[in-house]
């Protein structure tokens, strides 16, 4: 069952639980917590869960791999606006996972299926992947996943794009952070270091410590200047698209402003 973020909260607390892979028990207990928002009641006074949820799910749970409490998460989430978007809280949740170290972990299919709350066929299998979502251990049934980068195959699962588009996409977005990267690396020892610095630094471990600091201290922060120069230019991108289809409609015959 989707839900995706413009549809009103379809998932049961059962099936809010198997998404995003945890315990009905501890999705109460979030919400006693005000971790979550209520969820919305329906029929028969049931309640129903959506994207948002989903989204908060996955943050949370990435804020505590990092060895956070609850009582730090909840100043954490408290300090978020409150009109942030399923799509904003799965970025936020992205930059937060982007520090964490790799830790593959191993899941079964059936795991995988609850997750994506079907059953999985084998083309789903191959798409996930093919985003290097999971990799195939010796057992058929039982999967090597990467957690940061399951949750987004998951909801590419849904999305009407062939994968070949999406691979495409994906391979932009790596040849581009990679000369980004390479750039920036290269400002960073030629300007920011600097070859004075280097002959007045000390060899040996010393001088790693401090090339180490000054990385620790400038990646969180080059990584949320480029999450956010990416955001408003798909803004503008998104703008000059929607644009097309309004101008367009704009000119057909009949329309108010044809004479």
């Amino acid at each position: 069952m989707t839900t995706p973020d413009t549809e009103e909260p379809t998932l049961t607390v059962d099936e809010l639980a198997a998404r995003a892979g945890v315990t009905v028990r501890t999705v109460r207990f979030y919400g006693t917590r005000g971790l979550l928002p209520p969820p919305v009641i329906g029929p028969r006074r049931v309640g129903r869960y959506g994207a948002e949820h989903l989204s908060r799910l996955a943050l949370i749970e990435e804020l505590q791999h990092h060895g956070m409490t609850l009582a730090a998460i909840e100043r954490y989430l408290g300090r978020l606006p409150e009109d942030m978007s399923p799509d904003d809280l799965a970025i936020h949740r992205a930059m937060v996972a982007s520090w964490a170290p790799d830790a593959p972990e191993e899941i079964s299919r059936e795991e995988l299926s609850r997750r994506a709350g079907r059953e999985l066929t084998r083309e789903d299998i191959d798409r996930l992947a093919a985003l290097d979502a999971l990799e195939p251990t010796g057992d058929p049934e039982v999967f090597r996943i990467d957690p940061r980068v399951l949750n987004l195959g998951m909801r590419l699962l849904d999305v009407p794009i062939a994968l070949e588009t999406i691979l495409a996409a994906h391979a932009v977005v790596v040849d581009h952070t990679r000369s980004a990267a390479r750039e920036l690396g290269r400002l960073f020892r030629d300007e920011v270091w600097g070859p004075q610095r280097d002959r007045e630094s000390q060899a040996g471990p010393e001088r790693v410590r401090a090339k180490k600091s000054l990385s620790a201290h400038m990646q969180p922060l080059v990584v949320q200047a480029l999450v956010i120069a990416f955001q408003r230019s798909m803004k503008q991108e998104l703008r000059a698209w929607y644009g097309q289809d309004l101008d367009g409609a704009a000119e057909e015959p009949g329309s108010a402003g044809d004479g």
